[in-house]
């Protein structure tokens, strides 16, 4: 016989073998799985030093690799309130600042010639360092690892580092409006000075200095408080060895708090809102207080968190999502944390004209929750989605390994995975429905919005009283939680000072006679990989409609704001800007020279004479002036009018701008050449070329193109 007729025939056959099996199937849900095996989890050597240093090791030799870290007790929570961001400025500058005898340069050429990695973080109750290496490199990598864990240097260009990209992330915060709604939600629940719903500020990353850095590392970096867990192809004997010559002699330090803060005070219930114009899409959340982990009551929430808003089969997604069609994604649940109090929330987003809507659908499915029966298929159906993926959470040796680490951290029992499976088993339908009246209290949640109010099919009002939260990030100098001051009232000689500046630059009459200007020219822009050169074309249409055109080594950037726009075009394509650049572009309009002089004897601008102080050689007045969105400082030669400096406050911290050469263009006397200093440090500097005064402008450049 040939071989393809042998193999259609064997194919057919299997096919009549497999049909009466088949016709017994009319349904999935007649489908018999078997019950799962026992789960069997590995434990890993735990071993104590004297000096109270937990180790745990666990081989694994797949592959020829080692990884370990060590977590230390104290994070952010134990930071004080005016240095909140501290612990992100340590997790990262232990790193980059390397050790007190190798530099953080020297210690990635060393790591990368062997493809190792060093790494440090923060998190709100510990910090970590860890490495990833090859069994090889043991040796060699090990001490390093060691020296920065002991022997950090934090050096201050780090952490300055370090900073500048914090702030960068705290003016972009509000950007995106879900991380917006996930914030504040957040605070209601904890309530906004509690530990673990404080923000980082320009002002507290400010406040936080080496010495801070280095006092937080010596009050809490000791063995005592630290938890080092290894993985990867050693012999755990020997392995153990090495650790005890490396560690045993490390003295103990004061031991760090095992008792989580307790400052949670959550927000009285109702209906709050945000208000944000630049979006189409409402985000909502409402929450409340949540459960600890420890909690007996635990097994029974996990199983309400999946039939109400778990998975794809969950109440909320079936509701919300597949019958009403309101939101893509729909979730929500109580979580519990190991240490302290969670948060109840549920969280969607949705079309502007469907707010209330959606809102009402949410409280619809909560008060359901409460009120009406849990089902046993509901319940078996949970059971079996979290029993099933719960196998995934020990299907590597790492994940093993951090499981166990995690117990220790929290002082849980060893078996409590072990006993995990039993524990959801035992729970029923009358568990659920108690653990949800019980800690689920409809009318007393709040209530988050975050969008277009006036694209809302209801007014907001609609739900009840609304309260309005402000989300604007305080200046840097300005104390969290405190009112931007109101700027000074003009005094004679400020607004005497600021006409004194108009006479310099070319008078009243040809400074109301600007309607736009063009200034091209190059400028140098210090950055963490070294300069950068750029060319510029920047045009002002006065009053508000601004647009800067940058050529860098990575291509041409143009961003264009006016009252009805603002977006980004670059080699990626056109996109609207983020909000924080947005705001930026805005205000420095504001702060435009012309734009100052020409709103002198105008309301919304502010003119005050502060004192005196020596620039160069010459005696400058300070004038200070409000915009109306900032304040900055002019420093004025008086003789002449001429500006000297001006001072304004930036993402860095205080930004300085020195002009040093003035040229004449259209009758205007204007800046041409400027260096920048930023948070103390240098920034950059430029030099305009022309500025072209009243140039012909074609209302097209401000249009954005057409997305494709």
């Amino acid at each position: 016989m040939r071989p393809l007729r042998k193999i259609a025939l064997g194919l057919a056959a299997a096919l009549v073998a497999a049909a009466p099996l088949a016709a017994q199937v009319q349904s999935y849900k007649d489908i018999k799985t078997p019950a799962l095996h026992p789960l069997k989890i590995e434990q890993p050597k735990r071993i104590q030093l004297a000096n109270g240093m937990v180790i745990f090791l666990l081989e694994d030799h797949e592959l020829p690799l080692i990884r370990g870290s060590a977590r230390i007790r104290g994070g952010g929570r134990d930071v004080p309130a005016d240095k909140v961001g501290l612990i992100s400025i340590l997790g990262e500058s232990w790193r980059t600042g390397g050790t007190e005898s190798k530099t953080g340069d020297q210690l990635d050429d060393l790591l990368e010639a062997r493809a190792a990695r060093l790494e440090t973080s923060g998190s709100d109750d510990s910090t970590t360092v860890g490495f990833n290496l090859l069994k090889g490199d043991f040796d060699f990598v090990f001490p390093l690892f060691v020296d920065l864990l002991q022997h950090p240097a934090f050096r201050q260009e780090k952490i300055d580092l370090a900073k500048t990209r914090l702030n960068t992330t705290i003016s972009r915060r509000n950007d995106d409006p879900a991380g917006i709604a996930n914030r504040e939600a957040i605070r209601l629940a904890y309530g906004a000075e509690s530990v673990y719903a404080r923000d980082d500020e320009y002002a507290t990353v400010a406040a936080v200095t080496r010495d801070d850095v280095l006092a937080f590392h010596k009050r809490f970096v000791h063995p005592n408080n630290i938890i080092l867990g290894m993985v990867g192809d050693f012999d755990a004997a020997a392995m153990e060895q090495k650790l005890r010559a490396a560690f045993e002699s490390w003295p103990k330090g004061p031991q760090a708090s095992r008792v989580a803060p307790s400052d949670i005070h959550p927000a009285k219930p109702g209906v709050y809102f945000i208000g944000k114009d630049d979006v189409t899409q409402s985000n909502i959340a409402i929450v409340g207080p949540g459960i600890v982990r420890n909690n007996p009551d635990w097994y029974a929430v996990a199983i309400m968190n999946e039939i109400f808003g778990g998975g794809f089969s969950s109440r909320l997604l079936n509701e919300i999502r597949s019958n009403r069609g309101l939101a893509y994604a729909v979730g929500g649940g109580i979580s519990a944390p190991y240490d302290h109090p969670g948060v109840f929330r549920t969280a969607m987003g949705t079309k502007a004209n469907t707010t209330i809507e959606s809102v009402d659908a949410l409280r619809g499915e909560i008060n359901k929750l409460v009120e009406k029966p849990i089902t046993a298929q509901e319940v078996a159906d949970a059971k079996e989605a979290i029993l099933n993926a719960f196998v995934f959470t020990f299907d590597s040796k790492q994940k093993l390994l951090n499981q166990q680490m995690l117990l220790e951290f929290y002082g849980y029992p060893s078996d409590y995975f072990q006993r995990y499976a039993a524990n959801i088993e035992k729970v029923t339908p009358a568990d659920v429905e108690r653990v949800a009246k019980k800690y689920i209290s409809p009318n007393q949640l709040a209530v988050l919005v975050v969008g277009k109010e006036k694209d809302f099919e209801k007014p907001l009002s609609s739900l009840g009283e609304v309260q309005k939260i402000d989300i604007t990030i305080p200046e840097p100098g300005q104390k969290p939680g405190a009112k931007a001051a109101a700027p000074a009232a003009s005094n004679a000689e400020g607004v005497a000072l600021a006409k004194k500046v108009r006479d310099f630059v070319g008078g009243q009459a040809k400074i109301d006679a600007v309607k736009a200007t063009r200034s091209t020219g190059t400028m140098s822009v210090k950055t963490p990989a070294g300069p950068m050169e750029m060319e510029f074309d920047n045009l002002m249409q006065y009053p508000d409609s601004h647009r800067n055109v940058m050529k860098t080594p990575m291509g041409e950037v143009t961003m264009i704001v006016t009252p009805d726009v603002a977006y980004m075009s670059g080699p990626m394509g056109t996109q609207d800007m983020p909000g924080s650049q947005t705001t930026a572009m805005r205000n420095d309009s504001r702060a435009d020279l012309l734009t100052v002089l020409r709103n002198i004897d105008k309301p919304g601008y502010t003119f005050t004479v502060t004192g005196t102080e020596k620039v160069g050689d010459v005696n400058a007045q300070v004038l200070e002036i409000g915009t109306g969105a900032s304040t900055m400082k002019w420093y004025i030669d008086p003789s002449s009018g001429k500006l000297l400096r001006k001072v304004s406050q930036g993402r860095q911290g205080e930004v300085i701008t020195e002009y040093t050469e003035w040229k004449t263009f259209g009758g205007l006397n204007l800046p041409v050449t400027f260096t920048i200093t930023a948070g103390g440090q240098p920034a950059g500097g430029g030099k305009i070329n022309v500025i072209e005064v009243n140039p012909t402008v074609d209302p097209k450049v401000f249009e954005k193109p057409a997305t494709k």
